[in-house]
């Protein structure tokens, strides 16, 4: 299990996606991150644990929480947000049965559409190809 000894809730991300990494700096800049441990799956191979593969982690967003509980989609973006001041209220909305069925419908239909996105992304971070695209 990663960070045993911590007790901060554990968040596993794809830090070679652009979109993952956009949204993760958010959640690192705000109040009360410095109690989570962010971990970037995509930086090489680390212990995450027996019940979590690389592979599983950089496919689907992963929490632990301090008491060694894995969650993932909407149930982890849940127990994320009831971590964060500023999203408490919204992560105890989200955890509720039939709101959280719900989150997990929308999150796995933007699975399906996220290598798109993924490389809209990574054409907009990439140099400029010698094109003004101010104009």
């Amino acid at each position: 299990m990663a960070n045993p000894d911590t007790k901060k809730l554990t968040v596993y991300f794809d830090g070679a996606c652009p979109l993952c990494r956009r949204e993760i700096g958010f959640y690192q800049r705000q109040d009360g991150a410095d109690a989570i441990d962010w971990l970037d799956v995509s930086s090489g191979a680390r212990d995450l644990g027996s019940d979590l593969s690389c592979e599983a982690a950089l496919k689907r967003f992963h929490v632990r929480t301090p008491n060694g509980d894995l969650m993932s989609g909407a149930r982890g973006f849940a127990a994320l947000w009831r971590a964060l001041p500023k999203f408490s209220l919204v992560g105890r909305l989200a955890a509720l049965p039939g709101v959280v069925h719900i989150a997990e419908f929308l999150y796995r239909v933007f699975l399906k559409i996220r290598p798109a996105m993924q490389a809209g992304a990574r054409r907009l971070e990439s140099p400029a190809t010698g094109t003004n695209s101010s104009t």
